[in-house]
């Protein structure tokens, strides 16, 4: 992660927990790395990606689009790529602790935009604790997550994945 020195000072003194993440890619998306960082601040969780790799925009013939893609966390901090048409189901579906409809997942993230294959994004969530979510899972979706399909957000396959460590 490329951090300006006083950022990083800043969040080491005050998060009282961190955890990280790195990305695992897959056959839909065999370039994609990056990294993860999750810090616990006194009022929530920062939030810090970066990626690579990504599959740039794209409208397909069903009516589907490639990008901007979805992001969540997911239950299982498994990611095996498994079915290679279909990878890291593994890590089972969105995490979702409050049984919350979608759009509303503890887990749902901002969608990552690719900009020539790039994205990088901080955001910021009082909706878990980082020790809630140390073991696990975040997936890049291929397409957007729309906010109300039930119960994940219609965001497509899923193109890399990362254990929340």
């Amino acid at each position: 992660m490329y951090y300006h020195p006083q950022q990083v000072t800043y969040r080491q003194t005050y998060a009282s927990q961190t955890a990280q993440a790195k990305f695992r890619s897959s056959p839909l998306a065999p370039e994609l790395k990056g990294t993860m960082m999750f810090y616990q601040m006194p009022y929530g969780v920062e939030v810090f990606v970066q990626v690579e790799g990504l599959p740039e925009f794209q409208k397909k013939k069903n009516g589907k689009q490639v990008g901007p893609h979805g992001f969540h966390i997911h239950e299982k901090g498994v990611c095996e790529i498994g079915d290679g048409k279909d990878p890291f189901a593994s890590a089972g579906g969105h995490w979702n602790p409050d049984d919350q409809p979608h759009g509303n997942h503890a887990g749902d993230f901002p969608v990552l935009f690719s900009n020539q294959g790039r994205a990088r994004m901080i955001f910021f969530t009082d909706r878990f604790k980082v020790k809630d979510i140390i073991g696990k899972s975040v997936i890049i979706h291929e397409g957007p997550d729309d906010y109300q399909s039930q119960p994940s957000g219609d965001s497509g396959k899923r193109i890399a994945c990362a254990i929340i460590e």
